[in-house]
């Protein structure tokens, strides 16, 4: 029927294929909705809970429901080794996560760094419930090839948040501990291949060096840089007296932390 024809609103949102195309609206009910324009259309999502604001089962999410059902095998017989996920149940949960998957991109672009984290946690966290009780492997590889790559989206955004407080130190330390836990993974995971040729490493690496060049330097820190051209050009006598200072500072901060 022409009256159901989405064309009108595809055309006044052209799709842009060179950016990801997100933007916030208020719905009917009041309630802001996030939209996200694909090449085939427009999603709608919804800001918290599930995207698609259903409640299967009658609980907030099917990782919430599933999770309740473990939880509830383990408190009556106090084991969980016989809970299982079928086939069906683990394609469920992985139709959910990519739902939030949408979601935590189009947030990201928003630069709404805390509903990122919150969202690529709750994939995380479907990853492990699939990994414990799935009943097919299969299942749990499809999944756990997508950990990489969460963890480098939620290390983004947490990194995103701190630089935006100019706490680049802390940002550079969140950004270099994702690359570790992403390498324990491949090699915990026999993926040591991966560890060279892994794209999101890759990334994250480069990151962490652009954050560590651009951050402002402490005094401290420009201190021993200084120090470091000193004996670079052989001033011994100036090297000293900024050796002294750097000792100073450095026995002033233990004594403020003891």
């Amino acid at each position: 029927m022409f009256g159901q024809d989405f064309q009108k609103w595809l055309d006044d949102w052209p799709y842009d294929a060179s950016r990801v195309n997100v933007r916030k609206i208020r719905g009917r009910d009041g309630k802001e909705k996030i939209q996200l324009r694909l090449d085939l259309g427009i999603l709608q999502m919804e800001t918290t809970g599930r995207p698609d604001g259903t409640h299967p089962f009658g609980k907030p999410s099917l990782l919430e429901y599933y999770s309740a059902k473990a939880h509830s095998f383990r408190t009556k017989y106090g084991f969980d080794e016989f809970f299982v996920l079928s086939h069906s149940d683990c394609q469920a949960l992985e139709r959910e996560a990519f739902q939030y998957y949408h979601r935590f991109v189009a947030l990201f672009y928003l630069k709404e760094y805390d509903g990122v984290i919150r969202d690529t946690n709750h994939n995380l966290k479907i990853i492990d419930l699939v990994t414990r009780y799935a009943r097919d492997e299969q299942d749990t590889v499809n999944l756990k090839q997508f950990r990489p790559y969460l963890i480098m989206m939620q290390i983004r955004a947490k990194a995103s948040l701190f630089m935006a407080r100019y706490d680049f130190k802390k940002a550079e330390e969140i950004v270099e501990n994702g690359v570790s836990e992403i390498e324990r993974f491949y090699i915990e995971n026999n993926l040591t291949e991966r560890l060279e040729s892994s794209a999101v490493l890759s990334f994250l690496k480069k990151w962490s060096q652009e954050i560590r060049e651009s951050r402002p330097l402490s005094p401290l820190e420009k201190l021993q840089r200084e120090l470091n051209e000193a004996v670079n050009r052989e001033d011994f006598e100036r090297a000293a007296e900024l050796r002294d200072r750097i000792q100073e500072i450095q026995e002033l901060g233990d004594e403020l932390l003891s």
